[in-house]
């Protein structure tokens, strides 16, 4: 796992994580009204925790940390079982284009703290601008006005999981940091204890699905999507990279998001979004990375 990790770019790993970032929540949300939202969440953590099991071995990793070591996962895996249910209520309710807007909002705080440079800043700046041109307006405005107005409780959940995902950022760069394997095992353990504190709130819903196999594939497919890829490729990037320089690279989301669509669903996008995409690539393209 060393050898392949240093073998390949950390930003090119990023970039795996990244497409596997839309990829695993546009398959849950055509699972939300057979399996139920929770239960979908259920599906995603279970399923990561169950794939690094034999490989992370995580009762292993728990015995041989230290007490901190072991709060840090314990809090890793708490954020996960939060982030990832908080995410899945917000898009039965917001479009996905608002979710990941407030998501990417938190990570701007996170890139400023450490990008001091002026041609970082300048990269960030771009990354931003190109990003607000991405957002779907449209999509933002329902018949019954904006959903600022339409669904507080959507808008919630959407704040909390870009919190979520901040903190998400700030305890991922910390176990990814002084293991051979880019924080792997750490990872796998932290994946078991968000598996502990997800299961009595989603299994409920999952249980119904358990009647029909292939609910139960797609669901495995969604948590092998949404989990097992992305974090794993996060943790090879996070490993080699700053903490801001990840949490900047995060503005390719928006652009990834939005060349997924023109693939996968047809979907052609305007002259804005073309320029939005070009604005972020360019920004990404001229950072440079501080020391870690």
């Amino acid at each position: 796992m060393s050898r392949t990790a240093a073998a390949v770019p950390p930003q090119a790993w990023f970039g795996v994580s990244a497409v596997f970032h839309y990829l695993g929540p546009s398959f849950a949300v055509l699972l939300f009204p057979a399996v139920g939202v929770l239960g979908v969440a259920w599906f995603r953590i279970a399923t990561a925790a169950l794939v690094f099991a034999p490989v992370t071995r995580p009762w292993r990793t728990f015995r041989n940390a230290t007490y901190r070591e072991r709060a840090l996962l314990l809090a890793l895996g708490a954020c996960l079982a939060a982030m990832n249910s908080a995410f899945y209520l917000a898009l039965d309710r917001l479009p996905i284009a608002l979710v990941a807007a407030i998501e990417f909002i938190g990570t701007i705080g996170v890139a400023l703290w450490g990008l001091r440079t002026g041609r970082n800043l300048l990269a960030l700046a771009l990354a931003v601008i190109g990003v607000t041109l991405l957002i779907d307006m449209g999509a933002l405005l329902g018949a019954g006005g904006p959903a600022l107005a339409s669904d507080l409780l959507g808008l919630f959940w959407a704040a909390l999981n870009g919190g979520l995902f901040v903190l998400y950022i700030i305890l991922g760069h910390r176990i990814s940091q002084g293991g051979a394997s880019g924080g792997i095992e750490r990872l796998g353990a932290a994946m078991t204890a968000a598996f502990l504190f997800v299961m009595p709130v989603g299994f409920i819903q999952a249980l119904d699905a358990f009647g029909a196999p292939l609910l139960v594939l797609a669901g495995i497919g969604v948590g092998i999507c949404s989990s097992v890829i992305p974090y794993v490729c996060d943790q090879l990037a996070m490993s080699r990279l700053p903490r801001a320089s990840f949490a900047f690279l995060l503005a390719l989301l928006p652009a990834t998001a939005t060349i997924i669509g023109v693939i996968v669903l047809g979907q052609i996008p305007g002259a804005g979004d073309m320029l939005g995409v070009v604005l972020v690539m360019t920004g990404v393209a001229i950072h440079r990375p501080s020391e870690p």
